[in-house]
């Protein structure tokens, strides 16, 4: 499944399109520890997560992560929102606690 085919499936709301949508996903990642996620998250994840700084965004560029998913309504601070101009980082939004987000992308690529 690509990161297009996971925003077509209008689960998740699109706060930001990144440059290539055309990644195909491997595997939902859930981590909030962004020391963590930078040394374990697997190249074209599904990040999900509930931290919403520019951190996040270094992070998931570091890491090559397919997109990242701000689960339980988190947002985009200021400061990320403003970087989100100069990244090339899909973000989504979901209501979804991150187990239920990370489980609902988990059934979408082995559907």
């Amino acid at each position: 499944m690509t990161v297009k085919d996971l925003i077509d499936k209008n689960v998740f709301n699109v706060i930001n399109t990144g440059e290539d949508t055309t990644k195909e996903i491997s595997t939902p990642y859930c981590c909030d520890l962004l020391s963590i996620a930078m040394s374990k998250a697997p190249v074209n994840c599904a990040w999900v997560t509930i931290m919403g700084n520019i951190n996040t965004l270094a992070v998931a560029t570091l890491t090559d992560a397919a997109c990242v998913i701000l689960a339980d309504g988190v947002v985009l601070d200021e400061a990320a929102t403003a970087k989100l101009e100069t990244q090339n980082v899909t973000i989504l939004g979901t209501e979804l606690p991150i187990f239920e987000a990370a489980l609902k992308i988990h059934q979408f690529i082995n559907d």
